[in-house]
């Protein structure tokens, strides 16, 4: 899709189309920190002064500075609109849109990876797009991007393009971008066995204790194929929830299926372990 086309034509810029690959800290990640701390101290007038290739060009150290303000503890919804309003202030908000569709990989990847830390949700629509990418990169930064900026918009996203998707990969993102109203959305109708197990997996790295029950019964249904009933075990061996010991003892002993037995028994020593060091 034309680049023009998606930023309305609003930007007179050409989209930044190379990534260097500087060693060190860049000069660049240390204007963006201070730029960014000094915005979130009540600096109103404060602007990025840095190009959108600036940027591109070192997008690891500049998303771990965006990601980890609004990742800080405390931080909530005036944080993500102050880095906003200083990102659209800066007039680099349309560059790093326009060059998701950038003709090199590496520029793609990496301004996904910018709009996804930065939660630029209006990006998100392009950044769905990309995880069709014939770039495995591309993909991968499109899969975290939406991940970071979550909402029902990537979760649909993300169970859409599923298959395309690692499974422990999809389970991870989804743990990120769900709501507990996508996550009880999901476990009630999956589309699909692979859904399904991404979405149990899912639960146990959200280290989620209301779905303790739910996952339990999936473990002991036999309706639910195997594959399923086993990343529940797993799930709740990563909630550690103690409750959960003797239901997978149950399990362990009795269900027929060697696949399950041996997912019960793992997580039920798990927790046994986890209760003895604790």
């Amino acid at each position: 899709m034309d680049s023009q086309l998606r930023s309305n034509g609003s930007s007179p810029k050409p989209p930044a189309d190379t990534v260097g690959r500087p060693s060190g800290r860049p000069r660049v990640a240390v204007r963006v920190e201070r730029v960014v701390n000094g915005a979130l101290a009540g600096e109103t007038t404060a602007v990025l002064n840095a190009t959108a290739a600036e940027l591109l060009a070192a997008p690891g150290p500049v998303v771990d500075i965006i990601g980890g303000a609004l990742r800080a503890p405390g931080a909530g919804v005036m944080t993500h609109w102050t880095l906003h309003e200083l990102i659209r202030r800066s007039e680099v908000h349309e560059d790093l849109i326009n060059s998701l569709t950038a003709a090199n990989p590496l520029t793609r990847a990496a301004a996904a990876r910018l709009c996804g830390a930065a939660r630029l949700t209006d990006a998100s629509i392009w950044i769905a797009d990309m995880l069709s990418d014939p770039n495995p990169m591309v993909r991968d930064a499109a899969v975290r991007a939406l991940g970071e900026m979550g909402g029902r918009r990537a979760v649909e996203a993300l169970m859409a393009n599923a298959e395309r998707i690692p499974l422990y990969r999809l389970a991870i993102t989804l743990s990120q971008a769900a709501s507990d109203v996508d996550i009880e959305a999901l476990m009630r109708a999956p589309a699909d066995e692979r859904a399904a197990v991404a979405t149990v997996l899912a639960c146990g790295m959200r280290g989620d204790l209301l779905r303790v029950s739910p996952l339990m019964g999936i473990a002991h249904d036999r309706r639910w194929p195997a594959a399923v009933r086993v990343a529940a075990c797993k799930a709740l061996a990563t909630i550690g929830d103690r409750g959960a010991a003797d239901g997978l003892k149950r399990l362990a002993h009795a269900d027929p299926d060697p696949k399950v037995k041996d997912a019960a028994d793992r997580a039920h020593r798990r927790l046994v372990k986890q209760a003895i060091d604790a």
